[in-house]
């Protein structure tokens, strides 16, 4: 279990959703990972901190009732300072959509997105480090940006945030691993013309889970969808889900464990 501290610049630090039910997404995910809920900032309006075991794992705020946007996972990655980092995003050709603005005492943070329009959070932590604990189950174990192809999308992110990019082992595969100081932290794969096309260029949150199987019975049977059945991967065993409102994220039951 890894306790929060201040992150490398780059590290996924923390994952969040903007919903329209706040409430029933509570009860979904409460039921599916085993997590409580506490108040977050409000500066974005309703906003709740999820907590396993005591410990912050995830944010889930509420959208304004006339915002009628794509409900999606965001990916956080760790900053030192988040104006700076935004201004280096508007250069390198991506946008800032929301920011930088403070969350109370918790830190300052930026919505933006990548030149392909992936959007991703950025997070300069004050009281607030982001994720307490990662590697149990109902906890963000991993971040992948699904993207178009990702030789020039990975030269953003190594320009902004100062990765080093390390290519797949398979010349079949357009995959890309980001690693800081010598240790992978989250991965680029180009799709090409399967991406999805309502949802382009994204960032996807992995969560652990025990048993991906039964974990996919239960998304069904509290509203979700299952949009790829289990199947084994090299990193373990995996299933490609979405929430009542469709916001679509991977859960895994990693190798090893």
């Amino acid at each position: 279990m890894t306790e929060a501290s201040r992150r490398t610049p780059g590290t996924p630090c923390w994952v969040s959703l903007m919903v329209h039910g706040l409430d029933a997404t509570q009860e979904f995910y409460g039921a599916l990972f085993g997590w409580e809920f506490v108040p977050g900032p409000q500066q974005l309006g309703p906003y709740v901190r999820a907590l396993l075991d005591g410990k912050e794992v995830a944010g889930i705020g509420q959208l304004p009732p006339d915002r009628h946007l794509p409900v999606a996972w965001t990916t956080y990655l760790a900053t030192d300072d988040a104006d700076e980092t935004a201004e280096t995003i508007r250069c390198c050709g991506g946008t800032v959509a929301v920011g930088p603005i403070d969350a109370g005492e918790a830190g300052r943070m930026a919505i933006c997105s990548d030149p392909t329009g992936a959007v991703f959070g950025v997070w300069q932590a004050e009281a607030h480090h982001g994720i307490a604990a990662a590697g149990p189950p109902g906890t963000p174990v991993w971040n992948e940006l699904l993207t178009y192809e990702t030789s020039a999308v990975a030269k953003f992110y190594r320009t902004v945030f100062g990765y080093e990019v390390e290519p797949g082992v398979s010349a079949d595969f357009d995959d890309v691993t980001l690693h800081l100081e010598g240790r992978p932290v989250a991965s680029l794969h180009g799709v090409g013309t399967a991406l999805p096309r309502d949802r382009g260029a994204h960032w996807m949150t992995y969560f652990e889970v025990a048993d991906t199987d039964a974990a996919a019975r239960l998304v069904t049977e509290l509203g979700g969808l299952v949009v790829r059945p289990p199947w084994d991967g090299t990193e373990g065993r995996l299933a490609l889900v979405a929430d009542p409102e469709g916001a679509v994220f991977t859960i895994v039951r990693s190798a090893g464990t």
